[in-house]
């Protein structure tokens, strides 16, 4: 099936999709959890091939992290499926209503947005995230994985389509892309499809909202910052910045930039510098960084740099308002975190940076789908028009105006025969 049939398949799929009740969509989610654990030999096969493949063609080490589905992420994909089947249905709520005069009431109802289509590169549970979302929303979707999980994608989505057969899911509403050429034809696709989300590297997601009519949703790298002040308990500050570094590190929301007040930096970075040496984290710094603890040398470049890697700039601050200059300059708008004591200080941090999530206290690993309890997530958004921070079901509704009359005309109120009543409805 070409890639216009696949879409204009989608299309059809998603008005049918629109009268899929609620207990159909969970049935389906139940279903698929009880088959990734009948089939998870065959997925954990397909995968193996594909980290075997990857590894011979030598594609970065962050990618290749990614690419790992074993029995543990697959246990992982299976909690956030159950997750999801627990929340409520986000298509059909009645967001506000009013009545415009007797007998003629306004409602504003939520509604899917119809075909949505993505891009994304290595991770498998990203396809099952992804798919299911969007099906909780009565979203058809087209797919495009990294040709480094070709295997694994292809046994998920035959997984999918099996389930969403036996559970009577509306025909072709998931289609799997593999090509370039698949991308190039997608971006043209407007008739067809109502929303990209790109996820890649920041010159991907330029290329895409800058080669379509589509709505484009996402971000493009994440440059996350951590800073220390000077009322910061050090002892939480090492392990918060160890977690958000460490914990994972080749994804989005992996700390990259480290910022020290300077009255704490003399006390606080070689306690980091022993913790990050056990991680073998290299530690690149200003030159006043380098004058407490050895580290390489660090340039303009490395304040914009997703390393997604064991490696991490440090610079020292003079103060609050120079740490949120820093991120607000070099940020992409992703997510940033601050530990202090003073409460006064995280509320100004939190106010004043110009970012999608932002933290007191915490790791900025906590910026996910799945943590913030949104039942996984479809990207992270660090647009600030629809959705922002993680995208989940509430990102993937729009809302439409419904209208119920009595055979009113305009003309009886242009003319004043009638007047609007205007009364909200509870």
């Amino acid at each position: 099936m070409n890639l216009i049939d696949c879409a204009r398949n989608a299309k059809k799929a998603s008005i049918q999709l629109t009268k899929v009740e609620t207990e159909r969509k969970n049935n389906y989610l139940t279903e698929l959890c009880n088959a990734l654990k009948q089939n998870h030999s065959t997925i954990i096969n397909a995968n193996v091939q594909d980290i075997a493949r990857s590894e011979k063609e030598k594609i970065p080490l962050p990618l290749l992290k990614r690419l790992k589905f074993d029995e543990t992420k697959i246990a992982e994909t299976i909690s956030g499926l159950e997750s999801l089947a627990k929340l409520p249905d986000p298509v059909g709520k009645i967001q506000y209503a009013i009545e415009l005069d007797e007998d003629l009431t306004l409602y504003r109802v939520s509604c899917p947005i119809g075909v949505i289509g993505i891009i994304f590169e290595s991770r498998p549970d990203a396809l099952i995230q992804i798919s299911s979302l969007c099906l909780k929303s009565s979203n058809a979707v087209l797919l495009k994985g990294g040709s480094e999980a070709r295997e694994t994608n292809r046994i998920l989505t035959d997984i999918i389509i099996n389930v969403s057969e036996k559970c009577n899911i509306p025909h072709g509403w998931i289609h799997l892309l593999e090509t370039r050429q698949d991308v190039t034809e997608m971006l043209q696709l407007d008739d067809y499809i109502d929303l990209i989300i790109p996820r890649g590297s920041n010159e991907f997601v330029q290329f895409i909202m800058n080669n379509t009519r589509i709505p484009v949703l996402g971000h493009a790298d994440g440059i996350c910052h951590l800073f220390v002040d000077e009322e910061a308990d050090l002892n939480m500050a090492v392990a918060l910045a160890v977690d958000s570094k460490t914990q994972y590190v080749a994804v989005c929301n992996a700390l990259e930039t480290l910022l020290v007040h300077k009255n704490i930096a003399e006390t606080f970075l070689p306690m980091l510098k022993k913790k990050m040496d056990e991680k073998k984290v290299q530690l690149i710094g200003c030159e006043q960084t380098q004058k407490i603890i050895p580290v390489t040398p660090a340039t303009e470049r490395d304040w914009r740099t997703e390393y997604l890697d064991y490696k991490l700039s440090i610079k020292i601050v003079d103060s609050l308002q120079e740490a949120i200059d820093h991120i607000n300059e070099f940020g992409s708008g992703h997510t940033d975190a601050i530990v202090t004591n003073n409460r006064n200080t995280a509320t100004r941090f939190m106010e004043m940076v110009d970012s999608a999530n932002v933290f007191w206290n915490a790791s900025t690993r906590f910026s996910d789908g799945y943590r913030y309890g949104l039942g996984a997530e479809v990207g992270i958004s660090t647009n600030k028009i629809h959705a922002r921070g993680p995208v989940g079901l509430e990102g993937l509704v729009s809302y439409k105006y419904k209208l119920y009359g009595n055979g009113h005309t305009v003309e009886e109120y242009a003319s004043g025969k009638r007047k609007f009543t205007h009364r909200r409805i509870q």
